[in-house]
Order: C-alpha cells, then structure tokens, then sequence
C-alpha cells in the first residue's frame, strides 16, 4: 500500500510540474510574440480593403484607427463625436494617404444599427474593432450608488458588440477571411466588486467572443477577445502612465502583435503578467470587505487628484 501511495504521489507531482513547465512555455510567447507567427503588413490588406472601428474619436479606438492605418487599411471611423473623429480622419489621410470614412452615431441607442449597416454598404470589410464601450462611473462604487443608466451601459458595451458583429461577419464568412477585435477589460476577467454592471457587461463580450472563435475559426476568421488592465483614457480621467498603465498608442501596437496568441488575450506583456498574478489570489479575498474598502478609497483618491498629463 505504500509502494502505491509513493507511485501516486511521483505521478501527481510529475504531472504538477508538467503543467507548471507548460504554461512557462506557454508564457514565453508573450515574451517573443514574434517567434510564434509574426505578421507581415500584407496581412491586414489581405483580411480587405476597409477597417471598421467603433468609439473611434479618442483612446483606444482612435489608436486603432491610426495603427491600422499605418498598416495599408482603409478605415471606418463610428462614434458620436464628429469633430474628434474629422481631426483623427486629417491625420490619417495626411500621414498615410489612407481613405477614411466617417459614422456619427451613439452608441447608447438601440436604433441605429440600420443606419450604420447601410453607410457600410458595398465596403470590403476585412477588419473590424469593437472598441465602443462606457463606465457606468468612472469611479468606483458600489451599484445602488452609482447613477442609474443601465440601458445606455447595455446597449453600448454589450449590443453595440452583437450588433456590429451581425452586420459584418455575414460578409467575413462569405469570403472565407476576416479579423474581428473585442475590446473587453480584465474587470470582465473575474467579478469585480465596485465596478459589477461593468464588470458583467465586459465578461459578457469576452464569453461571446470566445464562443465566435470556436464557430468561426475553421472558416478562416480570426475573433479575438482583448481584456486590458489600465489603458489612460478619457473614460480613465487620463491617470498617468507608467509600467502598468499604458497609454493607447502603446497598448495598441503591442496588441497588435498577439493576434494569433490565441482566442483571448490581455493585450501587453505588462498585463499579461498582471493577469497571471491576479489569477493566483482566490476570488474571496478580492471580494472580502476590507479588499474593497482598500480599492474604493484608494481608486477615488487616485481619481480625484489632477493628472499630470492632461
């Protein structure tokens, strides 16, 4: 019986540091995205002519827009600020020679997507960003005392991804290519106290993402979920940048590079290995009352004080 007991053990430990020396390997691609699949600028012409990206006027979208601009893509541009997006467009066309064109809708409304569906109307779309998305407050709180805009948080961090994905993906099967990017959050990743309606509406588009992959891949589309940590944006009042929180332009072109790392993905090798960190605490002690007395008090603070790089 003890033969058998030590046999089990030499299995299980074996078996534990297998697992553990795996995900090492499986880590070193973040390391060196380059190594498993690095893409050519042809690739992103290849996927089609145009790209389409939502919440496109400032932040992420707006670096979006610009790097794949860089990279041969003609670019769509939806969001409700139009004088952003004409000063974004400017850039573009100068910079790159690129064609832009413009969509002013909101997001926050439901009856819009026929509008949008026909301005797209005879465009090769190959690539499509899903970007759009709103706080419920900026700061964080608990959800009796946050403002009460439920429906506009749903229909634009949540329909806005069906949605946009409906009108598009019908033309990326059709043509057997295609590269959709769901720009979820890491607060999506685990349930997050003091951001909860967030929080649920990000899981939800990297759920919904993920399943997509699995029925999509082996017709040549790649859908892909990122879930950053801190990106310093107007929807993050601008907090400083520093080893954690990046800026857009930063955190868009490293995330650009891990686009065949798999279905989903943190986006920057800084949160990447933030999100294992945080993987290795047990959810009771993020949601245990003294953790998120710490968090609100600590994140309003940080909120609160003027950013120096306003």
């Amino acid at each position: 019986m003890e033969h058998i007991l030590q046999q089990f053990f030499c299995l299980l430990g074996f078996i534990l540091c297998l697992y553990f020396l795996l995900k090492c390997l499986g880590f070193l691609k973040y390391l060196f995205p380059h190594l498993w699949g690095a893409l050519p600028l042809s690739f992103y012409r290849s996927m089609g002519e145009w790209a389409v990206v939502t919440g496109a006027g400032d932040g992420i979208g707006k670096a979006y827009s610009i790097e794949l601009a860089k990279r041969g893509m003609n670019i769509v541009m939806i969001s409700r600020t139009v004088e952003k997006m004409k000063t974004v467009a400017m850039e573009i066309e100068h910079s790159t020679g690129r064609n832009v064109k413009i969509i002013q809708v909101d997001f926050t409304k439901g009856s819009i997507y026929e509008y949008i569906e026909e301005s797209l109307n005879g465009l090769e779309i190959g690539i499509l960003v899903n970007n759009v998305g709103m706080l419920h407050n900026p700061e964080p709180c608990r959800f009796l005392n946050g403002p009460e805009n439920d429906k506009n948080l749903i229909n634009c961090n949540i329909l806005s991804a069906v949605k946009m994905t409906r009108i598009i993906l019908k033309q990326m099967e059709e043509r057997k290519r295609g590269l959709i990017l769901n720009i979820s959050s890491a607060f999506g990743y685990f349930p997050c106290p003091l951001y909860s309606l967030y929080s649920a509406s990000k899981a939800f588009v990297t759920t919904f993402s993920k399943a997509l992959q699995a029925e999509y891949k082996s017709k040549g589309i790649i859908i892909q979920a990122v879930t950053p940590y801190g990106v310093s944006t107007a929807m993050t009042k601008r907090i400083d940048t520093n080893i954690i929180t990046k800026s857009a332009e930063d955190f868009v072109t490293q995330s650009l590079s891990y686009i065949k790392l798999g279905n989903e993905t943190f986006g920057c090798l800084a949160h990447e290995v933030l999100g294992r960190i945080f993987n290795c605490i047990p959810l009771w002690v993020i949601h245990s009352t003294a953790v998120q007395e710490f968090t609100l008090n600590f994140l309003t603070k940080k909120f609160k004080k003027e950013p120096k790089n306003m």
